[in-house]
C-alpha cells in the first residue's frame, strides 16, 4: 500500500488564506491554481520572502534550490511545481 499522497496546492492554499488573506472575505475556492498572487497584491515583495522561508521549513526545499522569480511564485499552480521539482514529494 503506498503514502497517502500529499496534497502541497491545498497546504499552500491555506497557507495564504490564514497568513496572507486573514481578515479577507475569501474562501478556498476564490483561490484556483492558476490565480495570479502577486498581480493581485495577495503576495507582496516582503510577503514573497516570508512565503519562501514557509517553503523552506515546511517542505524541506533549500533555500539556496529555490529559483527565486515572480514565475515561480505567480500562481499556487507554480509554487507547487517549484515545491514538487526541488523534493520527493
Amino acid at each position: 500500500m503506498s503514502a497517502p499522497t500529499r496534497d502541497i496546492a491545498g497546504e499552500i492554499r491555506a497557507h495564504l488564506l490564514t497568513q496572507y488573506l486573514k481578515g479577507e472575505d475569501v474562501s478556498a475556492e476564490d483561490l484556483p491554481g492558476d490565480y495570479e498572487l502577486i498581480e493581485s497584491g495577495v503576495v507582496d515583495s516582503l510577503g514573497l520572502v516570508k512565503l519562501i522561508q514557509y517553503i523552506a521549513n515546511t517542505y524541506g526545499v533549500p533555500v539556496d534550490d529555490i529559483e527565486i522569480g515572480p514565475d515561480n511564485f505567480r500562481t499556487i499552480d507554480a509554487i507547487t511545481k517549484t515545491i514538487t521539482d526541488n523534493t520527493s514529494l
